[in-house]
């Protein structure tokens, strides 16, 4: 039997209120962790666009993320500008980045797209290495603590509501523009891209529209992480963080914001349990996307769906 509307809104008041009461009932180290799934819950949901919702493999994903970090940190640090805009500043470079990648890669398509974007996503992740003079390069950067309106942000708990605030707009602006005429486009192009040319629909620009989108949540998700962390270091914008996301949104299931929300907590806390264990971490977040896309391509909201489908079925 499908989830009705009042218990749909009464669940989400109820997770609401706990994220709301989990600072004032938990220790700091759970409040990080709380913060960087927020995080994560940005970066699914800008990859979710491209990716699930436009049917674009794009693996650059975590290179937008490091250029909303860096971006951040230098503006604040270095030319005293204030948080907020510097977090703008990420996102639009970001995005300007992304524009000009989706632009380029207009006519790649599957395995040529994914090469073509995760080289680029390489690339980045040398020049945040290897630029000194900017990014400290493989020293890392110290990202000093973020002020917003004249409130300084000096722990997990000063930053938690921000960031909370953050991905809950960042949820019903998705929504809103997922349901809009852009949003159908999207999926148009996903499903069959002569046929969304025979709808009417402007392929190339509703593609480089998503990559720009995607690299936009992931500028925003970077310099948000900067309002929390005191540090970042190019090698955590790499390879396997790109599996993670990539992984996340595969879990969650692929097309659906609920899905992308549901992938960043359970990969956000898998990566937690395996952080005593780096080496393995690759190879694991690898055979969970392999079975996941053998055995449950829709993930786990699909999963879910299919339940109460059947259930609903055999009430009848």
């Amino acid at each position: 039997m499908p989830i009705s509307m009042p218990a749909k809104l009464s669940a989400a008041a109820a997770a609401l209120i706990a994220l709301i009461v989990l600072p004032q009932l938990t220790s700091g180290y759970v409040v990080y962790l709380a913060n960087l799934m927020l995080v994560y819950i940005i970066l699914a949901i800008g990859l979710n666009i491209l990716i699930g919702e436009t049917g674009q493999f794009g693996l650059a994903h975590v290179a937008f993320y490091g250029i909303g970090i860096y971006t951040t940190a230098i503006l604040t640090s270095r030319y005293g500008v204030p948080f907020p805009v510097a977090v703008i500043a990420g996102m639009l470079l970001a995005g300007a980045i992304g524009f000009l990648l989706g632009a380029v890669s207009f006519r790649m398509r599957d395995i040529y797209l994914a090469l073509s974007t995760f080289a680029f996503g390489e690339a980045m992740q040398w020049v945040f290495k290897s630029w000194d003079a900017v990014t400290n390069g493989p020293n890392g950067m110290r990202i000093p603590q973020a002020s917003l309106f004249g409130f300084r942000i000096t722990n997990d708990h000063d930053a938690y509501y921000v960031v909370l605030a953050v991905a809950i707009v960042t949820v019903l602006v998705t929504i809103l523009l997922m349901q809009s005429r852009l949003g159908r486009a999207f999926r148009a192009v996903r499903e069959s891209e002569p046929a969304a040319l025979a709808l009417g629909v402007n392929v190339r620009r509703t593609k480089v529209i998503a990559f720009t989108l995607s690299a936009v949540y992931a500028g925003l998700a970077g310099g948000i992480f900067a309002s929390f962390s005191s540090f970042i270091h190019p090698d955590s914008l790499g390879f396997t963080t790109t599996i993670l996301v990539l992984t996340m949104i595969v879990v969650g299931g692929l097309g659906s914001i609920a899905g992308a929300v549901m992938g960043a907590l359970i990969l956000g806390l898998i990566q937690e349990l395996l952080r005593q264990a780096p080496s393995y971490q690759e190879i694991i977040y690898g055979v969970i996307l392999i079975l996941f896309m053998m055995y449950a391509p829709k993930g786990v909201i699909g999963a879910l769906k299919a339940r109460f489908s059947r259930s609903g079925s055999a009430a009848k």
